[in-house]
């Protein structure tokens, strides 16, 4: 994997980057971190690095200052959140576009050697994800182009611009197309989280207020590919030092319904079966979505080893320990 390099980790404030950074520390390279959020609001922060927060990306000059002297480009930022916030920021979404390209054209003028964008399966095409349990996307299934709207644009549109930078100024570019990546270190409330930090939390809710009934978006029945954050980052440090230059989708192909995935944490919270609110008002994406990932094995010889059960049980503890440090951390403040 990568070594002795110094490596530029933009959004660096995110879930995934920073289980990428440590990744990246930890094999002996340098680290420029950059991200829009402040300080505080990074889901981790390491003091050995070069940190910029508060930093917009959006801002060409911004790119240029932190690309100086840069031998590895990764870029985690966006504007994203799960279903809710996807389909209700469009416009905002839609503006992750500028960051791309103007961090494209700031490391081909500082000789970047290469350059990772990160993309999404929302990518794909809507039309291919109208029912459930769906044979697993292959990269060629974005195209004819009919995306997520919005989210989905951005990174679709943002991974030809990587392409073109490739085919006329000669940059190495990477691209991966991340499946509904989980662990722990993220978000798991606030509109932004993804179903099964969502879901891990509300089940937690449901377990100490004794409630028995939680709110599921939707039916229940929509399914999906769900990939554990160590997973991802080995999957993604395994595609950029690859040769291959075109979408790869990072994912495993274990799908399951919503309902299903409810269960799992269920067994793994030891409550008893909950009661489902389906809220069909609520923001629902695509009916299935699964990743394909015969491409990653052929070009990657990588594939997934963990389970969602064994996944969603070390995210589970993590955000149950956050949650308790919250509560105890309120009842302190409270009684002072």
């Amino acid at each position: 994997m990568i070594k002795n390099k110094k490596v530029l980790v933009v959004g660096a404030g995110g879930f995934i980057a920073g289980h990428l950074i440590k990744k990246i520390l930890d094999n002996g390279n340098k680290v420029v971190a950059c991200d829009i959020k402040p300080k505080e609001y990074w889901f981790q922060d390491f003091e050995n690095i070069e940190n910029h927060y508060s930093m917009d990306m959006k801002d060409i000059s911004n790119c240029r200052k932190v690309t100086k002297e840069i031998d590895y480009v990764f870029n985690m930022a966006c504007n994203m959140g799960g279903m809710g916030f996807i389909e209700n920021n469009k416009a905002e979404c839609m503006q992750s576009v500028l960051i791309n390209t103007n961090l494209l054209i700031a490391s081909k003028e500082s000789k970047v050697e290469k350059y990772f964008f990160s993309s999404s399966a929302c990518a794909y095409n809507k039309s291919k994800q109208e029912e459930v349990f769906i044979e697993g996307l292959k990269e060629e299934d974005a195209y004819p182009a009919d995306p997520e709207d919005g989210y989905g644009w951005e990174k679709l549109f943002s991974e030809r611009m990587c392409r073109h930078f490739m085919e006329d100024y000669g940059m190495q570019v990477r691209i991966a197309r991340y499946h509904n990546i989980y662990g722990p270190y993220g978000t798991y409330d606030g509109g932004r989280e993804k179903a099964p930090a969502a879901l891990c939390r509300k089940v937690i809710d449901a377990k100490k207020n004794n409630t028995g009934t939680i709110d599921v978006w939707g039916d229940g029945k929509q399914t999906r590919t769900f990939l554990f954050v160590d997973e991802c980052i080995e999957g993604t440090l395994r595609l950029f030092e690859s040769t291959c230059s075109e979408p790869v989708n990072i994912g495993s192909d274990e799908q399951v319904s919503i309902n299903q995935m409810i269960e799992i944490i269920e067994k793994i919270s030891g409550v008893k079966k909950l009661k489902k609110n389906y809220q069909l008002d609520k923001p629902k994406g695509v009916r299935g979505r699964s990743s394909n990932n015969d491409f990653a094995k052929k070009v990657l010889n990588w594939s997934y080893k963990m389970s969602l059960k064994d996944g969603l049980t070390k995210t589970f503890k993590w955000i149950e320990n956050e949650m308790s440090q919250q509560r105890n951390n309120l009842s302190r403040f409270t009684k002072s």
